[in-house]
C-alpha cells in the first residue's frame, strides 16, 4: 500500500468514526434517509390506490345505470 492509500484509509476511518460520535451520527442519518424515502414513496402509493378506487367506482356506476 502506498503513502496516499494509507492516508486515504486514515481519513476514511476518521470520517466513519465521526470524531467518536458515530454511534449517534450514523443512526441519525439512517432515520433521516428513511423519513425522506417514506415521504416520497407514501404519496405515490396513496395516489395509485386512490386512482384504482376511483376507477372501480366509475366502473360500478356504469354497470348500475339502467339502459
Amino acid at each position: 500500500m502506498g503513502k496516499h492509500a494509507r492516508h486515504f484509509e486514515g481519513v476514511m476511518t476518521e470520517f466513519l468514526q465521526m470524531g467518536g460520535y458515530a454511534l449517534y451520527v450514523w443512526p441519525a442519518y439512517a432515520v433521516t434517509a428513511v423519513t425522506l424515502a417514506v415521504s416520497v414513496v407514501a404519496p405515490i402509493r396513496r395516489r395509485k390506490r386512490l386512482l384504482r378506487e376511483l376507477a372501480a367506482m366509475a366502473t360500478q356506476e356504469e354497470r348500475s345505470r339502467p339502459e
